[in-house]
């Protein structure tokens, strides 16, 4: 367990390697290392990243609970807006380098491919999550609304993977390993609401043959 004098260093720490792959993006572009295809290296590059914080994101509440410390919990705030930041860069990647912002040919790809039509509610999902990350925010809509609310996560990240998969079509290994992660984090989340519930239907009992 780590001790809170450590958190604002592991943070700082953090948020510079977060920027590392935005900073390689730079480095490949002015030495002219982004392939024979810099658009696609660009936007799978990106969309990787946002796939990654966003498991980073929903990971941070499992690690609190099962090694007891609740510092990681002033982190999950960070990872969820550098998943935003790298979700917007995808997107724009794609509506501005690869479509030049035009609206026909992008409503004729949301429409035709599946994969796409996917992302496009992925990512608007994740717009009302960036606007109400803040401390502000939360004191307005009250702590349950605002979980209620950040519970959409659970839906980004499930599209974001749909996303990956359907984009790669033949080799679905990478994917495959997302999916799992992802499996497995809904999965915990799931066991701890069927306990919480088993709990809350025993304690009534007990009460009552107690009384």
């Amino acid at each position: 367990m780590f001790s809170a004098k450590y958190l604002p260093w592991l943070k700082a720490a953090l948020f510079v390697a977060a920027l590392a792959p935005l900073a390689r993006l730079v480095v490949f572009g002015v030495g002219d290392r982004l392939g024979a295809n810099p658009i696609e290296f660009i936007t799978r590059s990106t969309g990787t990243w946002t796939l990654v914080f966003l498991l980073v994101t929903l990971s941070v509440t499992p690690l609190r609970r099962l090694t007891g410390w609740h510092g990681l919990i002033k982190l999950r705030r960070m990872f969820g807006l550098f998943a935003f930041f790298y979700a917007c860069l995808h997107f724009t990647t794609y509506i501005w380098l690869d479509q030049f912002f035009d609206l026909a040919s992008i409503y004729k790809d949301v429409i035709k491919r599946p994969f796409i039509t996917v992302s496009f509610p992925s990512f608007l999902l994740m717009i009302p999550l960036a606007v109400t990350s803040t401390n502000a925010m939360v004191r307005r809509l009250g702590g349950k609304r605002w979980q209620r609310l950040h519970r959409l996560v659970y839906a980004t990240a499930i599209g974001g993977v749909i996303h990956y998969w359907w984009l790669v079509k033949k080799d679905v290994t990478d994917p495959m390993i997302y999916a799992l992660i992802l499996a497995l984090l809904l999965g915990y989340r799931l066991a701890v609401a069927a306990r919480k519930r088993r709990v809350s239907d025993v304690a009534p009992k007990m009460t009552a043959e107690n009384s």
